[in-house]
């Protein structure tokens, strides 16, 4: 792991383009306190343009960005330069999102790039294939999740959540797996991770939540509860 390791219990929140500007920064903040007041780490995704803001704000989340390039400074119009996420005071990086798919040889030099400037990397699988290929290249966090779940509300079975997590172990024991897709409440939050999940996250059932603040709230009370289940 790099700086600021994620422990376990842990859960991701990635808003995506579902909100900007100041809801992304009230959300980041909701997610802060609720990080603080049941001691479990979260990982907050957020938009490039709103990571300074987000890393100045809050004390308790992991900031990480939602892409970036496997580019050293210089030329890159556009691009995003890994060493200027460090600089806004990102602690990693997701890569590999169904909705911003790399392939294979960009993938490991994409990683590759994150290790130099120590950014954590939480890298998305679609698959137990890639799950497992993924793994070979050792990055921190596999995000374990059949895309043709993502945003539909239906969450994954314990029986998945068994297999993904022995398709990444099995390659490489060190690296943390969340498996999510469909997460839309605090019970399929506490079912994940009562079923051997080192964790799981949610997008749209946060960004969509009538009250967002209240949602984080339920889902991360919701890891502390299964997670001390589990362990006692």
């Amino acid at each position: 792991m790099n700086a600021k390791k994620v422990k376990l219990p842990f859960f991701e929140i990635g808003p995506k383009s579902y909100l900007y500007g100041d809801d992304i920064l009230e959300l980041a903040i909701a997610a802060d306190k609720a990080s603080e007041k049941y001691g479990v780490d979260i990982i907050f995704t957020t938009p490039v343009v709103d990571i300074r803001r987000v890393r100045e704000n809050t004390k308790n989340i992991h900031v990480f960005a939602p892409h970036m390039d496997a580019i050293l400074p210089g030329r890159g119009l556009a691009d995003i330069l890994p060493e200027s996420l460090v600089a806004a005071g990102a602690d990693g990086v997701m890569l590999n999102h169904c909705e911003k798919p790399l392939d294979f040889d960009t993938l490991k030099a994409t990683i590759t790039r994150a290790n130099e400037v120590g950014l954590t990397t939480i890298v998305c699988a679609d698959s137990m294939a890639d799950a497992s290929k993924i793994a070979t290249l050792a990055p921190d966090i596999i995000v374990a999740e059949p895309s043709e779940l993502i945003g539909t509300g239906v969450s994954v079975g314990k029986e998945y959540v068994e297999a993904a997590t022995k398709a990444v172990k099995d390659v490489n024991s060190e690296i943390l797996v969340l498996t999510a897709a469909g997460i839309a409440n605090g019970q399929d939050v506490y079912n994940t991770i009562i079923a051997g999940a080192d964790a799981t996250g949610s997008s749209s059932g946060v960004a969509k939540a009538q009250d967002r603040a209240a949602m984080v709230d339920e889902m991360i009370g919701a890891v502390r509860r299964a997670w001390d289940e589990r362990h006692n």
